[in-house]
C-alpha cells in the first residue's frame, strides 16, 4: 500500500492551505521533507502535529525506505535487511502504537541469538559464551581474554585509536581471530583497523573476565544481552507494514512519490527543489534523508558553489559506505527441530557468503504462504538432486541473508544465490533435500554507513555547512552518515528532532548525544 492510498483525518481546506502556487511555476512549502522512510516520516509526523506546512517527497512508489519490505510472487515476505522493532523513545512508541494500535497487530519475541563458530551454535554475544568452543578455541579465547585484562591495568589511560585496537584491548586476540575480525569485515566490507570505535556504545558487549572464565570451566553459557534482547515485530505485511499505517496518519496530499518525489536538482541559495516530473517547489526548510553524497551530489550552491564543491570533496574522502544484498529463501516442509524458535544468527566463517541470517518464517506466521497455498518446487538445496515439479501444499518456512558488498570485498553477483543456497547447506541452516518454492534477491547500494576513521571529520565539516549556508538539514541513516544512530527508532527521532531544531532551535540530542540518549527512557516528545 502506497501513502497515496491512505485516508487522512485532515479536511480538503486544510490541505490546500498548506501548499501555497507561485505565479504559477512554483508552489511553496514551510518544510519540505526528502525521503518517506523512518526519518522522513518523523519529521512528517511532527510538522503535522505542530499544524505547519509541510511536503513529503520519495522517488520511491510507497512509504518506508530502508525499513519496507517486499513479497514475492508466492506469497514470502522478507524485509529490506534485518529490523526488529525495540525503542528508547515514548514519541517514536506514540506513533507506531498509533498507527498499529491492536494487541494482535505485534508479536513479541525473546531474542534467541547464534554465531555459527568452528561448528558449533554459539549464544550470542559470543565473547561471552566461549564456554561453547572446542577445548583449544576456547583456551585460545580465555587466554586472550586474561592477556588483554592485563594489558588494561599496565595501560589504563590507553585510549583505541581504530576499532581493532578496542576489540584487541578488551576481547584479547582469540576471540579477535574467531569471530570479530572476520565477521566485521563479512559485514562492513572494511578491515576493522580502517574503523574508529567511538560509534559502539551500546552494540557491542564488552566481557567480563571473570564471568567468561567461570563460564569456560563449567560449560555455562551467559544470558542475554542489549536493549533488542526483547523485540517487537508486526503480525502482518513486514516492518515496511509499520511504515505504511504510519504514513497513513498523514495528510495523503502532502505526499508527492514515484517521478513527482524523485530530487533532480536543489538550488541551495533559491531555496528550491527541482522534481523528476518537472515541478519545482520552493520551502523555507529542507529536511532531506537522501544519501549525503548523492545529495551534494544534486545540490547548486550558486555563489556558494565553492563551498558544495569542498563538501563534495569532503564526503568522497572521509564517508565510506557498503551495498547490502538481501536474499530470501522460501522452504516446504514444518520449520525443523535443529532451527527451533533461533531469531537471527552470526556467520564470521568464510563457508557462506552471507554474514546474518534471520529465520523470518519465526517472527510471523503470516511472513509465509499459508499451508493450503500450493505452490511447485524450484529445486532442492542440493540442486543435484532430483524433484517432483507439480505444485504441492504447505506448510512452509523461510530464510532471509543478507550479504556485504563493498569495494574491498566484492561479490560475484552472479552466482550469489546459488553460493548461499550451499553455504545454508554447509552452516547446517538447511538440508541437501529441502524443497526450494521461492527465491528473492534485492541489492541496495547503499546498505551501511561506515564509521570509517574519516568519518567524524567530514561530518563534524559537511552537517553544519549545509544547516547554516542552505538551510538543510541532512539527517537519517545515510543523511547524518551516522550508524550508531540508525535504527528504526533512532531514525524516526532524527526526523522529529530535525524539525524541532529547524522550527524552535531545540538541541538535536539523538544526532549529537547518542549515548545519553540509549542510556534513559526519553519522555520529553509525546505524540498526544
Amino acid at each position: 500500500m502506497s501513502a497515496s492510498d491512505s485516508s487522512s483525518s485532515h479536511s480538503a481546506a486544510d490541505l490546500k492551505s498548506s501548499v501555497t502556487s507561485i505565479e504559477g511555476n512554483y508552489a511553496e512549502v514551510e518544510t519540505l521533507v526528502i525521503g518517506a522512510g523512518p526519518t522522513g516520516l518523523g519529521a512528517a509526523t511532527r510538522l503535522d502535529q505542530l499544524g505547519r506546512s509541510f511536503v513529503i517527497a520519495d522517488a520511491a512508489p510507497a512509504p518506508g525506505g530502508l525499513a519496507s519490505t517486499d513479497v514475492t510472487s508466492e506469497g514470502f515476505y522478507f524485509d529490506v535487511g534485518g529490523h526488529v522493532i525495540f525503542s528508547h523513545y515514548a514519541y517514536f512508541d506514540d506513533a507506531i502504537h498509533r498507527a498499529l494500535p491492536k494487541d494482535e497487530d505485534w508479536s513479541t519475541h525473546q531474542r534467541v541469538s547464534y554465531v555459527r563458530s568452528a561448528g558449533n551454535w554459539v549464544p550470542y554475544p559470543y565473547q561471552n559464551n566461549v564456554s561453547q568452543l572446542p577445548l583449544d578455541l576456547r583456551v585460545k579465547c580465555v587466554d586472550g581474554l586474561i592477556a588483554a585484562a592485563e594489558h588494561r591495568a599496565q595501560t589504563p589511560g590507553h585510549k583505541p585509536k581504530n576499532f581493532d585496537e578496542w576489540i584487541v584491548r578488551n576481547m584479547g586476540e582469540g576471540i579477535a581471530d574467531l569471530f570479530m575480525r572476520p565477521y566485521n569485515f563479512k559485514v562492513w566490507g572494511t578491515p576493522t583497523s580502517k574503523m574508529q570505535c567511538k560509534w559502539l556504545g551500546e552494540r557491542v558487549a564488552a566481557p567480563n573476565v571473570r564471568t567468561v572464565v567461570r563460564n569456560a570451566l563449567t560449560m555455562e553459557t551467559a544470558g542475554n544481552w542489549g536493549p533488542n534482547a526483547t523485540f517487537k515485530f508486526p503480525m502482518k505485511d513486514g516492518t515496511g507494514g509499520i511504515w505504511t499505517a504510519v504514513a497513513k496518519k498523514l495528510p495523503t496530499e502532502q505526499f508527492r512519490l514515484g517521478k513527482a518525489g524523485e530530487v533532480i536538482r536543489v538550488d541551495g541559495p533559491a531555496k528550491v527543489v527541482e522534481f523528476g516530473d518537472g515541478r519545482k517547489l520552493k520551502y523555507k526548510n529542507l529536511i532531506s534523508t537522501m544519501a549525503l553524497d548523492g545529495f551534494l551530489d544534486c545540490l547548486d550552491g550558486g555563489a556558494e558553489q565553492r563551498s558544495v564543491e569542498r563538501m563534495r570533496s569532503t564526503a568522497k574522502e572521509g564517508l565510506v559506505y557498503s551495498s547490502t544484498i538481501v536474499l530470501g529463501i522460501g522452504i516446504r516442509g514444518e520449520r525443523p527441530n535443529r532451527i527451533g524458535d533461533k531469531c537471527w544468527l552470526y556467520f564470521p566463517e568464510d563457508d557462506a557468503p552471507f554474514y546474518r541470517a534471520t529465520i523470518f518464517s519465526n517472527y510471523s506466521p503470516f511472513n509465509c504462504p499459508q499451508t493450503d497455498v500450493k505452490l511447485p518446487t524450484i529445486q532442492k538445496a542440493d540442486p543435484s538432486l532430483p524433484f517432483e515439479k507439480d505444485a504441492k501444499q504447505g506448510p512452509y518456512w523461510s530464510i532471509m541473508l543478507e550479504v556485504c558488498q563493498s569495494a574491498e570485498k566484492p561479490v560475484n553477483l552472479e552466482s550469489l544465490m546459488e553460493d548461499t543456497i550451499r553455504g545454508a547447506v554447509a552452516t547446517e541452516l538447511m538440508l541437501p533435500t529441502d524443497e526450494i518454492v521461492s527465491l528473492y534477491e534485492r541489492r541496495f547500494g547503499h546498505g551501511y554507513p561506515t564509521p570509517s576513521l574519516g568519518r567524524d571529520g567530514a561530518i563534524s565539516q559537511i552537517l553544519p555547512a549545509l544547516r547554516d549556508e542552505f538551510n538543510i538539514r541532512s539527517r537519517g541513516r545515510f543523511g547524518s552518515w551516522k550508524y550508531e544512530c540508525g535504527n528504526q527508532d533512532h531514525s524516526f527521532m532524527l526526523g522529529v528532532e530535525a524539525v524541532d531544531n529547524a522550527l524552535f532551535g531545540t538541541p538535536e540530542m539523538t544526532l549529537h548525544e547518542t549515548d545519553w540518549v540509549n542510556g534513559r527512557r526519553n519522555i520529553e516528545r509525546r505524540l498526544k
